[in-house]
């Protein structure tokens, strides 16, 4: 069974391919093509993984490079987009490419190549702030930003391929995913790369949003079940802890792991526009347990508290940190 990762040298993508492998499967990973050949996260990942992985560069922006990256794989998973919400503020034409025009060409390459089963991702960004708790997936659509919107665009033309022409896909929306290898765009690693700097005073955006964290080891599952399910093409599903925490909440359970006072200050560049801000999100997991047999290992105040301190522990590694810019806010 090959299956092709699309995104694959981004943080969620990096991991699914090592999920993928270690579960005997035989990966095609498509990365964003460079000038350096570099693999992003992927050339950090174990050689003993990355030997068993076809790595091809491209972009899925073009729909020659996606056809011929699809060719071959029985199965698609798709994660490349764009999604820095403030970048969309300033770039939305390069969101509606590579989000929109991007899913497109994927979706039009798999009905070439007889694909059997397209794993699509969405983004819980696409309900905007919760109307009720927990989400479930008959939440109303409301993109707050373009970033969401050029999301909740991509899934209905997924789901317009199924309808249309009987594309099997599958889309999947998880809820805040963090851990190893993220961007400090997001904001547990922003939290924690200043932390694990020294900082005791740290930069953020809106301490009082709630958010709806999954550790990355948990959605990456819910990917392969999604690959393996048969009972759940055409269907759209959360994946969600179904557990709710503030993000000056977050700051109390670092400031926990690692014995210390931390203070927050706002910092506006950091802060959404008002009408943009997503002020509460709380998924139902029930769907994804119901046809995935998916819930997550790191659920809860207990499960959440070990995701972070795994994650603190990778961001502590001065190998790793020294991936990330000293100083600079990154949108």
């Amino acid at each position: 069974m090959k299956v092709l990762v699309t995104g694959a040298d981004g943080f969620i993508g990096s991991h699914l391919v090592e999920e993928l492998v270690r579960k005997d499967y035989s990966v095609r990973a498509l990365c964003q093509y460079n000038s350096f050949g570099k693999r992003g996260w992927l050339d950090t990942v174990p050689t003993d993984i990355l030997d068993n992985v076809e790595c091809v560069f491209g972009d899925v922006r073009d729909c020659y490079g996606v056809s011929s990256a699809v060719k071959g794989c029985e199965k698609v998973c798709h994660l490349a987009a764009l999604i820095a919400i403030p970048y969309s503020y300033s770039n939305p034409m390069s969101y509606v490419d590579t989000n929109v025009t991007g899913t497109l060409n994927v979706l039009q390459s798999c009905r070439d190549h007889d694909v059997v089963r397209l794993v699509h991702t969405s983004t819980s960004e696409v309900y905007g702030t919760a109307q009720f708790v927990p989400i479930t997936e008959l939440h109303p659509i409301n993109a707050q930003s373009p970033y969401a919107a050029t999301k909740a665009g991509a899934d209905q033309l997924v789901r317009s391929y199924f309808a249309s022409f009987g594309l099997q896909s599958i889309t999947l929306r998880p809820f805040n995913t963090y851990g190893p290898r993220q961007s400090v765009r997001a904001v547990i690693p922003t939290i924690l790369l200043q932390i694990a700097r020294g900082a005791n005073v740290i930069q953020l955006g809106s301490p009082y949003t709630t958010r709806d964290f999954n550790f990355v080891r948990d959605t990456v599952r819910g990917f392969r079940l999604a690959l393996e399910s048969e009972k759940a093409d055409g269907e759209t599903i959360n994946l969600a802890s179904n557990f709710e925490v503030s993000i000056i909440d977050v700051v109390k359970y670092v400031s926990e792991i690692v014995g210390r006072e931390i203070e927050i200050s706002i910092d506006s560049n950091r802060v959404r526009p008002a009408l943009s801000e997503v002020e509460r999100l709380w998924g139902s997991n029930e769907k994804a347990l119901t046809l995935l047999s998916w819930e997550p290992m790191y659920g809860g105040h207990s499960g959440f508290k070990r995701g972070l301190q795994e994650t603190l522990e990778w961001f502590s590694d001065l190998s790793n940190l020294s991936a990330y810019p000293k100083d600079s806010y990154i949108l």
